[in-house]
Order: C-alpha cells, then sequence, then structure tokens
C-alpha cells in the first residue's frame, strides 16, 4: 500500500453514477483543487458493498460541503456497474450520487497496492487525496467489515482542520495546537 504524503498514482477509467448515464473517462487531474475520497471495494453484487454505496450516498452532500468528491472503484466492468444500478427484484442499488469506476484491466488496484492476489478484486480500503494529488489517509479494511461514512467525513474534517486532533475529536471540536506534529 502506498505511503502517506506520496503522490497519488495517476489514473484513467471509465465511470457511470445511474442507467442513464454513458461511461465517462474520469482522472485522477479531474479532482485537482478538490480533495477526493477514493473508494475500493471488492464485487457489485456482493453482501457488504451495496450498504457502503448506500450510506456514501445519502452522505455524498456532507462530503461535497467539505470540497471533497467521491469515487467508488471496483475490478468488475463498467456492464456490471450497470447492471448492479438497476434495481430489479432488489438485486440492484439503484442510481447513486457519485460515480463508480471501473478498474476491469485491476491496474489501478494494483498501483494502489490494493489487488487482493486470491480473487484479483480490490481490498476495501479507503484513501484521502488532498487537492494537490497527495495521500492524506489510507486504511485497508478486512473483507467483512463495511466501513463508516461518518467516520470518513469525520477524518476528512480533522485533516482540513489545519491543528493536531486528539482521540475521538470531533467535528467543531477544538484542535490542539503544538510546535510538535506528534
Amino acid at each position: 500500500m502506498l505511503n502517506i504524503g506520496e503522490k497519488a498514482p495517476s489514473f484513467k477509467l471509465d465511470t457511470v453514477s445511474s442507467l442513464s448515464s454513458l461511461p465517462i473517462p474520469t482522472t485522477l487531474e479531474d479532482y485537482k483543487g478538490k480533495w477526493l475520497l477514493l473508494f475500493f471495494y471488492p464485487f457489485d453484487f456482493s453482501i457488504v458493498c451495496p450498504t457502503e454505496m448506500k450510506s456514501l450516498s445519502s452522505r455524498v452532500e456532507a462530503f461535497r460541503e467539505i470540497n471533497t468528491e467521491v469515487l467508488a472503484v471496483s475490478t468488475d466492468s463498467i456492464y456490471t456497474h450497470r447492471a448492479w444500478l438497476k434495481n430489479e427484484g432488489g438485486n440492484g442499488i439503484g442510481d447513486l450520487q457519485f460515480p463508480l469506476a471501473s478498474d476491469f484491466s485491476k491496474k489501478v488496484a494494483e498501483a494502489y497496492g490494493v489487488l487482493h492476489p486470491q480473487t484479483t478484486s480490490a481490498h476495501r480500503a479507503t484513501f484521502i487525496i488532498d487537492p494537490e494529488g497527495i495521500i492524506q489517509y489510507a486504511v485497508m479494511t478486512n473483507m467483512n467489515v463495511g466501513r463508516s461514512a461518518d467516520e470518513t467525513l469525520r477524518v476528512l474534517a480533522a485533516l482540513q482542520s489545519g491543528g493536531m486532533c486528539p482521540m475521538d475529536w470531533k467535528i467543531g471540536d477544538d484542535v490542539l495546537q503544538s510546535k510538535s506534529s506528534y
């Protein structure tokens, strides 16, 4: 996995966010000047992933209020993404408020160090990339454990606060001021 403070690897991926949308090529450079939540997930049509997508979609305005865009990435094809967006028989997730990117070649998951060697899917991994394209946060979790949109918002706000944030810091709390960064 990549280190904090490193330049995020560039990418160009096709994305869709609704049934009516055609695939749109998206690059890391498209997010210059904004924070980016790059959200890798294993598979469409799985058990945990829909819970994450729906939660993120319901909170996307809160992310945008703090100058952050969301991009979800899996190694599924763009066609699988479109089928997953259909809500036929309850198997789909419906429209999302952010795009799903297809890393069918697996090159982006590999560049970010999150390609699972046995399944050749992306691990469940989160990267927060700052407006200059630098990785400021990275975490990879067990495939069975979904992530929290609220915790990710808290971390983003902490990164943007300009101060040092103690354990259990919450949005609106004071930050610590110190001459040291530790």
